[in-house]
């Protein structure tokens, strides 16, 4: 098996999100949750209202039954996840769904495409949730 083929059947278990369609969750009450490195979201920017946790804290900040969550997380929530282009973001969406958050997803694109897309951005540099 591939990484293609991982990305493939990771993707087939989402609904995935245009730009359009993140901001519309975010703005119904959905979470975005920004997985890229500090240095990412320095350099280019972040999406206004995004949680930011490291890809390496995500399972234990956003499964609804670890006592380590964030304290809006529960299992019906609208989760999208961003990465730079698109890729991580899918393989860590899939792994959140497992975890019982049932909508989640990730950014078509990721963070480039929300910017290209004209979305309101940020300047960088937000902690990440440790």
């Amino acid at each position: 098996m591939s990484i293609e083929d991982v990305l493939a059947a990771a993707r087939s278990t989402l609904d995935r999100a245009d730009p359009a369609r993140a901001r519309e969750l975010q703005a119904a009450g959905g979470l975005i949750v920004d997985i890229r490195p500090h240095a990412n979201r320095a350099a280019e920017g972040e999406i206004p209202g995004a949680v930011p946790v490291e890809r390496i804290h995500l399972e234990w900040r956003l499964d609804p039954a670890s006592e380590h969550r964030l304290p809006e997380v529960r299992a019906d929530l609208a989760v999208v996840v961003v990465c730079n282009e698109g890729y991580a973001s899918s393989l860590a969406a899939a792994n959140l769904k497992r975890l019982g958050l049932a909508r989640a997803t990730d950014l078509i694109g990721g963070y480039r495409a929300w910017r290209a897309a004209g979305l309101p951005t940020r300047p960088g540099g937000t902690p990440a949730v440790p």
